[in-house]
């Protein structure tokens, strides 16, 4: 008998049945903080039991599976494994590249007025090096592309921004962005934080420089670990930073002191790592990867395209945009921002979470942002939810 093709709604009945969040809560925050799942905590307890009943015995193995974290992270952007290195966090990421590059004076970086924070500080702070920042603005998160490439000359090293943006969740024309910095003969950072482990994504067909991502929000893993991608052509353009013992090829040889660098990203690692964050991840981020990244994102674009019919429905203003563009690109994520007219979204966002239905405030919007995970049923408690504050 012929396997059956797993449907949206097979994909989400397996992927909650492993959320135990869902049996208290309609959780709807994962651009912010994401619960973790079942799996993932059984990782993170084995690790803490292994790590307090025998020590170093099973560190070992332990690097063996971190490993295997990193395999399974290139594999979900179609990179390869040398190309990936584990960080902390996005800032982190993006870091590397903003430390490590070779800038000069007149240097132009072109960024969006409305990124996150972290992909607008690492700029900035090479104003003491005559780099200019250009912030582009934008349209709840939409640039349009010729006015991006006008913005660029003959200085513009780079174009850094997110590909999903955190506040009303526009998703970014990644192939055609690249399009443009390339032309203009400058590299592409991507902060994909609001888009691994929701929407697809192959930088061997999307001609990317760099990524980095931390892992605690759609890709379902804790704080503290993440990822960079680096493309491997581009690994000589950046100056090594953070280096120590393990940014060498031979790690364990502590008497052998020669800087002989890894020929990998993995040489941003100097020293010793999140262990069981990225252990942790790893078990999360496999876990995507069974269910498909592509049934996932279409069970994500399933609800939350509910969810603004329901919205729309209750009286909520939508500041997000939903409607395919120009050329085909679908701009929705799982990021939907709206207001309650008149009513203050941080009270509502107080009284929803009374409700057990969680919610973000961000730029004096509300924000749902659910997962694969989420259903019909916490969709109508959202909505409910929303219908019964009374200031």
């Amino acid at each position: 008998m012929a396997s059956q093709v797993p449907t949206v709604e097979m994909t989400r009945q397996a992927f909650r049945a492993s959320m135990p969040v869902a049996k208290n809560w309609a959780y709807f925050d994962h651009a912010a903080v994401a619960p973790i799942p079942a799996p993932t905590r059984e990782t993170l307890t084995e690790w803490a039991n292994q790590a307090c009943s025998a020590g170093i015995t099973n560190w070992t193995r332990w690097a063996k599976q971190v490993e295997q974290t990193r395999k399974v992270a290139a594999q979900l952007i179609g990179a390869q494994s040398r190309e990936i290195a584990l960080v902390p966090n996005t800032t982190s990421g993006i870091g590397l590249v903003a430390e490590g590059l070779d800038w000069e004076a007149g240097d132009q970086v072109i960024t969006l007025a409305d990124e996150f924070p972290s992909n607008l500080y690492p700029w900035l702070n090479l104003a003491d090096r005559g780099v200019k920042t250009h912030r582009l603005p934008t349209d709840l998160g939409r640039i349009e592309l010729e006015r991006l490439a006008q913005a660029c000359n003959a200085r513009t090293r780079l174009i850094a921004l997110s590909w999903v943006g955190y506040a009303t969740g526009y998703r970014q024309p990644l192939t055609e962005i690249a399009e443009i910095a390339h032309r203009h003969g400058a590299l592409l950072l991507v902060d994909a934080i609001q888009g691994i482990g929701a929407f697809p994504l192959d930088v061997s067909e999307v001609p990317i420089d760099f990524l980095a991502a931390d892992g605690h929000k759609w890709m379902l893993g804790p704080e503290g670990a993440g990822i960079v991608y680096i493309r491997q052509s581009h690994l000589e353009r950046l100056r090594p930073l953070g280096v120590g013992w393990n940014s060498v090829v031979h790690p364990f040889d502590f008497s052998r002191i020669e800087l002989d660098l890894k020929p990998s990203a993995g040489r941003y690692e100097g020293g010793s790592q999140n262990m069981a964050g990225f252990l942790a991840l790893g078990t999360s981020l496999q876990m995507l990867q069974d269910a498909g990244i592509d049934q996932i994102a279409l069970a994500i674009t399933d609800l939350t395209d509910l969810a603004c019919e329901q919205l729309l429905r209750l009286g909520a203003q939508l500041y997000t945009h939903r409607q395919p563009e120009v050329g085909g690109h679908d701009p929705r994520s799982g990021i939907v921002a709206f207001r309650m007219p008149g009513q203050a979204p941080d009270l509502i966002q107080r009284h929803c979470r009374q409700e057990n239905v969680v919610l973000s405030c961000r730029g004096g919007y509300l924000r749902i942002s659910p997962h694969a995970y989420n259903n019909v049923e916490d969709v109508e408690r959202l909505i409910a939810a929303l219908d019964s504050y009374r200031e």
